[in-house]
C-alpha cells in the first residue's frame, strides 16, 4: 500500500514544482493554500537563492586579495544597505498594491500602479548615486575604515553606489511582478544577473582587482534589469505596460507612497542597525574581526534570502486574497508559511552552531578571521527560527499595506534595543565584538514575538490601498 501511496505522492510533488515553474497565470485566492504557498515559494525561494550565491560568489573571489579588500566590501555592503532599503522598501509598496488590484481582477490598474513605482524610483535614485560616487572615501572613512582601506577601496565603493540605479530597479520590478503573482520573470532575472556575475567576476577581479568585482556586479544586475524590462513591455502574464500609464498620476503616486515611505523606513530602520553592528564590531575588534565578521554575515544573508523568498510568498498571498475578500484564507496563508520558514531555519541553525568553521575556512584562510567568523556565525545563527517566524510576520502586514506597524517593531526593537544593548555588551561589559554578535539574535527574536502579536491582533485585515 504505501509502494503506491509513494508514487503518487512524488508525482504531486513534481506537477507542483512543474507547475510553479512554468510561468501560467494562477488565481491565488481559490484551491488548496498549501499549493499556492509552493506555486509562489519555489520560485522565490530560487530567486533569492541566486541573489544570496550573487553576494558569497563576490566574498569568495575578492577573499582572495586580503583582509583590507573584504572589509573594503563588507563596509560598502553596509551603506548599500540604505540602497537595499530604498529598493525593498518601494518594492513592498509596489508589491501590496500590485497584488490588491490583481486579486480585485484589474490587470490594467496594477500595471498603471507598476509604471508609476518605476516615474518614483528614477527620482530617488538620481538624488542617491550621484552623491554616493562622488563621496566614496568620505562614507569609508565615517564608516571607521583604516587609511589602506579607504585607499585601496575607494573606487570599489564609487561604482556600487554609482551603480545602485540598477539595484533599485531589480528589486522594484521584481516587487511588480510577484505581486502579480509571476514569480517565474523575478526569478529568471536574478538568475541572469548572478550567472553573469559568477562569470564576470573572477575574470574581472584578476585583471581589475577589486574594482573589477564592482564592475561585474553592475554589469549582471543592468542584465537582470534589461530582461525585466522586455517582459515588463512585451506584457508577460497578467501585466502589460503602456505609455500611458507613465504619465504621473498624483493619486496613484500618493497612495504608493504612502505604503513605501513606512516600508522604506523600516528597512533603513534595520540596515542603520547593521551599519552601527558593523563599525562597532570594527571599533572594538580591528579589521580581523571586521572581515571575520563581513565573511559570516554573507554567509547569513546566504541562507536568509531565500527565507525571505518564502516571505515574499506570504507578502503576495495576503495582498490578492485581501482584494478578493478571502481574509480568512490570507490568515491561514501567513500561519502556513510561517510554519515552513520555521522548519528550514531551524535546520540552517544547527548547521551554523556545529559547521560554523569549515565553513568560514572555505572563505578565508587566516586564523584570525576564521575564529572571529566562526563565533559571529554561531552566535548570530543561533536565532535563526525566530529570524524566520519574523520574515513571515512583517511581510504578512507589509502585502496587506500596514507598513507602518512592521516599521514602528523596527524602530522600537532595533533602534531602542539592539544597538544599546550591543554597546552595553561590547564596551559596558568589555565583551567587545562578541557583544556586538550577541545582541543581533536577542532583538531578532524580540522581533518575531511582538510582530506575531500584532498579526493575530489582526489590525492588518482593515487596511485600504
Amino acid at each position: 500500500m504505501n509502494n503506491t501511496a509513494t508514487p503518487t505522492k512524488s508525482k504531486r510533488i513534481f506537477d507542483v514544482i512543474k507547475q510553479s515553474l512554468n510561468g501560467e497565470s494562477v488565481d491565488y485566492t481559490q484551491g488548496s493554500i498549501r499549493r499556492a504557498v509552493f506555486l509562489l515559494a519555489i520560485p522565490m525561494i530560487l530567486e533569492l537563492f541566486f541573489e544570496s550565491v550573487f553576494a558569497v560568489v563576490d566574498m569568495f573571489f575578492v577573499g582572495k586579495l586580503g583582509e583590507n579588500a573584504i572589509a573594503t566590501v563588507g563596509l560598502t555592503e553596509s551603506v548599500i544597505t540604505i540602497i537595499y532599503s530604498i529598493a525593498i522598501g518601494l518594492s513592498t509598496g509596489a508589491t501590496a498594491i500590485v497584488a490588491r488590484r490583481i486579486g480585485e481582477k484589474n490587470p490594467k490598474e496594477a500595471a498603471h500602479a507598476g509604471a508609476q513605482s518605476l516615474i518614483i524610483a528614477l527620482i530617488v535614485t538620481a538624488a542617491l548615486s550621484i552623491p554616493g560616487a562622488v563621496f566614496a572615501e568620505e562614507i569609508l572613512t565615517l564608516m571607521g575604515a583604516s587609511e589602506q582601506v579607504v585607499k585601496d577601496g575607494a573606487v570599489f565603493t564609487r561604482i556600487m553606489l554609482g551603480g545602485s540605479i540598477v539595484i533599485i530597479m531589480i528589486f522594484l520590478i521584481n516587487g511588480i511582478f510577484r505581486g502579480a503573482g509571476n514569480a517565474i520573470i523575478a526569478m529568471i532575472s536574478l538568475w541572469i544577473a548572478s550567472i553573469i556575475n559568477i562569470i564576470l567576476c573572477p575574470i574581472f577581479v584578476h585583471f581589475f582587482g577589486l574594482k573589477g568585482a564592482a564592475i561585474a556586479t553592475v554589469i549582471g544586475r543592468s542584465c537582470g534589469v534589461l530582461y525585466q524590462c522586455y517582459h515588463l513591455f512585451k506584457g508577460s502574464g497578467a501585466l502589460k505596460f503602456h505609455k500611458e500609464y507613465f504619465r504621473i498620476d498624483p493619486v496613484i503616486v500618493k497612495s504608493i507612497i504612502n505604503v513605501a515611505w513606512p516600508a522604506t523606513f523600516q528597512f533603513i530602520i534595520a540596515s542603520g542597525s547593521w551599519i552601527i553592528i558593523a563599525r562597532l564590531v570594527a571599533e572594538t575588534g580591528g579589521t580581523t574581526a571586521s572581515a571575520g565578521y563581513q565573511i559570516a554575515i554573507r554567509n547569513v544573508v546566504f541562507f536568509i534570502l531565500p527565507a525571505w523568498g518564502l516571505s515574499n510568498a506570504a507578502a503576495t498571498l495576503v495582498g490578492q486574497n485581501l482584494g478578493a475578500k478571502q481574509i480568512e484564507r490570507a490568515e491561514q496563508s501567513v500561519l502556513l508559511t510561517a510554519k515552513y520558514n520555521a522548519f528550514f531555519m531551524g535546520f540552517v541553525m544547527l548547521l551554523f552552531l556545529f559547521v560554523a568553521t569549515p565553513i568560514i575556512r572555505f572563505f578565508s584562510k587566516d586564523e584570525a578571521v576564521i575564529e572571529y567568523g566562526a563565533l559571529a556565525l554561531q552566535i548570530i545563527g543561533s536565532g535563526y527560527i525566530f529570524y524566520g517566524i519574523s520574515m513571515v510576520m512583517t511581510q504578512a502586514l507589509n502585502g496587506a499595506g500596514d507598513t507602518k506597524t512592521p516599521t514602528i517593531i523596527n524602530f522600537v526593537c532595533f533602534w531602542l534595543f539592539q544597538i544599546p544593548l550591543a554597546y552595553f555588551l561590547a564596551k559596558g561589559l568589555d565583551l567587545k565584538s562578541t557583544g556586538a554578535f550577541i545582541a543581533i539574535p536577542v532583538a531578532e527574536t524580540l522581533i518575531a514575538l511582538v510582530a506575531f502579536y500584532f498579526f493575530k491582533k489582526g489590525k492588518w485585515k482593515s487596511v485600504q490601498v
